[in-house]
């Protein structure tokens, strides 16, 4: 047992470069993965076989091994990584396992240190690896559904709010624009309604590694975020103020997502910010990027918060911050929508400056068509 655990620990650089040639031949995702992302935690599952066949002369206690426990920990994170990985399923990752057992099994028959008691702590090992990769892949999965679904559900009150209230506040006796505005208003809330109910569908069939489909084509996206400010200053009791440093800002934008991005980042300012100050929308314009900023004055967001408030797997746990994750639901969208256009999302926030969120936005960073977002796995 002690020379196949030396074995094991003597020649860890060889069975990782076997596996993965092996993985990219007959794994048609792995091919889509970095060497680093590929091999993700599986080293150090490596490394836990090797001190549990020093400690044990058979499986009957290994389930109590302290390191026995880090390889359940170290394959639920495979699971999860592997969900956020493009075109990865379930048969892709056990058969990742399989082929690491045969690697193993190979290296330890050709150096005369494979025996049966060998073989009983790899099979076991090996298997209750696999029951939780696939678990915690599954899990993962279901997660994100929810997420988006979720996400995309929350987006849809806004807007049959909007239209409940211009039909709830039409006066038959009214000047005759007024009541044009209105059920011009109603009507733009309802068709962005059937947007988000067709996203919302969309959410339902995503596979691993995927997100939100985003609809590219040229736009002027000074106005879409006028359009929200507008919008947002006719439902709120706070005043919201709008700049920007150009009437038309033209690139390959979905404005549908980003007038969605708009309108989460201004439901939280008005939500966690101060009732009586201002919330403001900022929009400028440089030769390669478009930024919005979004502004509010209020209680901080704690350093803690500002990384975990955009993460988009809770990697098993459930948050007791209520507000973090109120934040987050639409936070995942944010940042979603930022990076598919090529940007990033930046956040300030400070007791005396306020809570600022910015945003970056390349003009060219996609060409016109729809694309299915990527989600991007995140270590906490």
């Amino acid at each position: 047992m002690v020379q196949a655990a030396e074995i094991i620990n003597n020649n860890q650089a060889e069975i990782m470069d076997a596996w993965e040639e092996r993985v990219l031949k007959e794994i048609p995702a792995a091919k889509t993965s970095s060497n680093l992302a590929l091999r993700n935690q599986l080293p150090n599952v490596l490394d836990d076989i090797a001190d549990i066949l020093k400690r044990h002369q058979g499986f009957l206690n290994i389930a109590k091994d302290e390191k026995y426990e880090e390889i359940i920990k170290n394959s639920l994170d495979h699971g999860r990584h592997r969900a956020t990985t493009s075109n990865y399923t379930v048969k892709q990752i056990l058969k990742e396992y399989v082929i690491f057992h045969r690697v193993l099994t190979e290296l330890l028959l050709d150096n005369k240190v494979y025996n049966e008691e060998v073989g009983i702590i790899l099979k076991y090992t090996l298997e209750t690896a696999m029951l939780n990769s696939a678990s915690s892949f599954n899990d993962s999965m279901q997660e994100m559904r929810e997420k988006l679904i979720g996400t995309l559900a929350h987006d849809i009150r806004n807007p049959i709010s909007t239209a409940y209230f211009a039909l709830q506040i039409i006066d038959p006796n009214a000047d005759e624009k007024r009541i044009e505005d209105l059920k011009k208003m109603g009507l733009r809330s309802l068709d962005k309604s059937l947007e988000l109910v067709e996203g919302l569908l969309d959410a339902i069939s995503v596979k691993a590694g995927e997100g939100i489909t985003l609809n590219f084509e040229e736009i002027n996206l000074a106005k879409e975020v006028k359009w929200v400010a507008n919008e947002a200053s006719e439902i709120y009791t706070n005043e919201i103020n709008f700049e920007s440093n150009a009437e038309e800002i033209s690139g390959i934008f979905d404005g549908t997502a980003i007038r969605r991005v708009v309108e989460n980042l201004v439901t939280n300012a008005v939500k966690y910010g101060s009732r009586n100050s201002a919330v403001s929308i900022r929009l400028e314009d440089s030769p390669e990027e478009a930024y919005i900023k979004v502004h509010n004055f209020g209680k901080a967001i704690s350093e803690e918060n500002k990384t975990d408030i955009f993460k988009f797997l809770n990697r098993g746990k459930k948050s007791t911050d209520s507000t973090l994750e109120s934040w987050g639901m639409g936070l995942t969208l944010v940042e979603t929508v930022a990076k598919a256009h090529g940007g990033k999302v930046h956040l300030e926030s400070t007791d005396e400056g306020g809570t600022t969120f910015a945003i970056s936005l390349k003009k060219s960073a996609n060409s016109p068509g729809k694309v299915r977002t990527k989600l991007n796995y995140i270590e906490s």
